[in-house]
Formats: C-alpha cells, sequence, structure tokens
C-alpha cells in the first residue's frame, strides 16, 4: 500500500510551513515513528516523524513552502526491509514483483519555448526591477541563456571596482520561514504600533550581595544557580500589579487586561530568538523562575520547545546584557503592549548619601504602546522595577531573605 503523508498542522493559525531538512534520502527505507524531516513553521523548527515503515519516495525539496495537509512524500509499506546496503534490494522483493514499488508515471512536459540569450523570464525581470539591476549585467544560467529567477535572486548591485587583493566574495541563502516571520513581525510591530521607550538605571549592588551570600547554599540545595532573572522577574511581576495597564493589550477597539501575569522570556538559540512564557509568574519563587527558565532554555537549545511553550505571554523580559549591550531599545512582542530590556552590568561612578561610590550599574529600557499605556504608567512602571531591585529584600522577599529562596 501507498501511503501518503501529509504536513500535519502545527498549531492554530499556522497554515504552511516550510521544509527545513530532509533526514532521509529518496528510497531509503524507515521505521515507523522515525524522524524524516525538520520542518520550520513562523513559530518554531517541528520534527516530522514516518507514519508507517517502507520505502520513500520524497515529493518536496529542502527549502519548499507547503500548505498544511499537503502530501510531501510516499511512503510503500509493503516493501519489505533490505538487508545491507539500502541500495540493494531484497530477494524477497525480486521473487514477488507485487512488492516492488511502482514507479511514478509522471506528464511529460511541453518543451520549453526559445528565448534569446540575456532575456529575463517574468519572475526574473520584476526581481531585478526591484534590484535596481540591468539585464545587461546578469549572465543567464536557463536555457538558451535565458535569465532565471533564481540568477535574479542571486544577482547583487555592483560593489564597485575593486582594488588591493582582498576577498570579495558574497552568499545568497533563503531565510528560513521562522526569520523571515520574524521579520515580517518586528515591521509590522514599527509600523502598527505608537511605540515609545523610556530608561531608567538601577543599582545591582544589593543583588549582588544577597547573590554572593546565599548562591553557594541556592545551589546545594536547589541545583540551579541563583540569578539575576528570579529577581526581575518578580520585581516585573510586582510592578505589573501595580500598573495593570502595562499588563493589556489591544484587540481590535477594545482593550484586554488580565489579573494574572504570563512572562515571556527571550532565549537565544541556534534557529534564532525563542520566547517561551513562565506561566503565571504571580504564583512562582526564586527557585521555581530559576528551575523553569533552565528547563525552557534547554529545550530552545535542543530543538524541543512545543508552540504551547511559546504561546501568549502578557508581558516580556529580554536580556541583551548577556552579549555585552549598554543600552538598546527593544521592539515589542505582539500583541503584548510592553517588554523589558536589562542590558550589561557596569561599574561606575554614582552619588549615594552624598558620597561618590562605586557601584554595578545596569540600564533598563521599557518599550511600550502608547495607545494603550501613557507615560505616567509606563515610567511608573519602571520607577516600581528599579525599587525592587535596588531593594529586593523587602519588596520581593517580605525581609526574609531564607525563606524567599527556600534555605
Amino acid at each position: 500500500m501507498i501511503l501518503e503523508m501529509k504536513v500535519p498542522s502545527p498549531g492554530e493559525s499556522i497554515t504552511e510551513v516550510e521544509i527545513a531538512t530532509w533526514l532521509v534520502k529518496d528510497g531509503d527505507y524507515v521505521e515507523k515513528d522515525q524522524t524524516i524531516a525538520e520542518v520550520d513553521s513562523d513559530k518554531a523548527t517541528l520534527d516530522l516523524p514516518a507514519e508507517q515503515s517502507g520505502v520513500i519516495a520524497l515529493k518536496a525539496s529542502e527549502g519548499d513552502t507547503v500548505q498544511v495537509g499537503q502530501v510531501v512524500c510516499l511512503i510503500d509499506t509493503d516493501a519489505l526491509k533490505p538487508e545491507g546496503a539500502k541500495s540493494e534490494t531484497p530477494d524477497s522483493q525480486k521473487e514477488n514483483p507485487k512488492e516492488t514499488p511502482k514507479p511514478v508515471q509522471e506528464t511529460p512536459k511541453p518543451a520549453p519555448a526559445t528565448y534569446a540569450a540575456g532575456t529575463p523570464s517574468p519572475a526574473a525581470k520584476k526581481i531585478l526591477e526591484e534590484k535596481n539591476i540591468p539585464t545587461s549585467a546578469i549572465q543567464g544560467t536557463g536555457k538558451d541563456g535565458r535569465i532565471t529567477k533564481e540568477d535574479a535572486v542571486k544577482a547583487v548591485p555592483s560593489m564597485g571596482t575593486p582594488s588591493g587583493n582582498g576577498t570579495r566574495s558574497s552568499e545568497t541563502k533563503k531565510m528560513s520561514a521562522l526569520r523571515r516571520k520574524l521579520a515580517e513581525r518586528l515591521v509590522s510591530v514599527k509600523n502598527e504600533t505608537a511605540m515609545l521607550t523610556t530608561f531608567n538605571e538601577v543599582d545591582m549592588s544589593e543583588i549582588f550581595r544577597i547573590r554572593n551570600e546565599f548562591k553557594d547554599e541556592f545551589k546545594n540545595k536547589h541545583d540551579i544557580g541563583l540569578g539575576f532573572m528570579s529577581f526581575f522577574t518578580l520585581a516585573v511581576v510586582r510592578a505589573l500589579k501595580l500598573f495593570p495597564d502595562v499588563n493589556s493589550m489591544i484587540d481590535g477597539d477594545y482593550k484586554i487586561s488580565y489579573d494574572f501575569q504570563d512572562i515571556s522570556i527571550a532565549v537565544s538559540g541556534p534557529k534564532g530568538l525563542m520566547v517561551p512564557v513562565l506561566r503565571n509568574a504571580e504564583t512562582m519563587t526564586f527557585r521555581s523562575i530559576e528551575q523553569n527558565i533552565k528547563d525552557l532554555a534547554i529545550k530552545v537549545r535542543d530543538g524541543k520547545i512545543t508552540l504551547d511553550e511559546m504561546t501568549g505571554g502578557t508581558f516580556t523580559i529580554t536580556n541583551g546584557g548577556v552579549f555585552g549591550s549598554m543600552m538598546s531599545t527593544p521592539i515589542l512582542n505582539p500583541p503584548q503592549s510592553a517588554i523589558l530590556g536589562m542590558h550589561n552590568i557596569v561599574e561606575r561612578p554614582i552619588v549615594k548619601n552624598k558620597q561618590i561610590v562605586i557601584a554595578p550599574m545596569m540600564y533598563l529600557a521599557l518599550s511600550y504602546d502608547h495607545r494603550v499605556i501613557d507615560g505616567r504608567e509606563s515610567v511608573g512602571f519602571l520607577v516600581a522595577v528599579k525599587e525592587a531591585v535596588e531593594n529586593p529584600a523587602e519588596l520581593l522577599m517580605n525581609n526574609d531573605i531564607r525563606r524567599a529562596l527556600e534555605l
């Protein structure tokens, strides 16, 4: 029996995916539930397992964009598993022609028309016009020297006459579906929201003191490090309760406000930026936040994060400081209305009690949608985060550090 394998729906509202990588070759024998391909949606990379065992025939190429429900491969479930090399045909199949996969009959294509050398296809012409590249500058690789769409995509404007012996090579590679969707979302945020950013700075001295005093005991007790993210997550939860408009978002002509805090944490992975969610962060402790962030980061790194774990979120925290960023204006994570940007920690001279002292300082940035959040709320929210970070024992730990850290 020939089984048609169709693209399953990876999640609500997703209608197409891209074949990122085939993990098998045409004609290979595959086992049931074996991962045969990786597919990119606009939210994550997912594994495609074989539905039955048999010999596979691929019907889509790497890089192809396919619709949900489209057939991407055929599996001949009657074919016997070969012994030895995959290219060899088992004796049982040679004796029984019924078990040999029938070749797919393809409808012969009409002979292509002949074109003058240097003539672009309609798609190639449009691309070259957008790039402002004359057709005379392109060497066509199509039949009779015709300029194909691929020629136009790979074409780059002249960079001038080279001087010296430096290397001037370039590479054109199609972006993944995830990266293309991210680009689309970032542009739409800039165009469709009234985004502003407000800044402040925080003195990290108290967090440093608490971590230095308790991090070893915390690590021994919970087998997890005591980082900065748990402090900032709880500081954000507190601030969202004080300024609920920051925990709201627009839906058409309506504003939706939430009585819970689902905090999205931006995590850099091998396939780009992922934003898994800490559900009901208002119920979490320092230990549970650190553990959940670690677990989610590992899933992102290993490509095992699920759509459900990245869906939703009422507010986002991103930490550019781990890459050395001093200050930035983070872009909103739609449909959320605000995002907090953390940055690197630098020892700088500041004034405390009319004395100049050296302290570990961090710049914070809050980008927000001014359609939902006014200046008073945005500035007040960031000040509330600053207060909690600079006085965590009182505002985040109820003056009982050991109990808050579950020591």
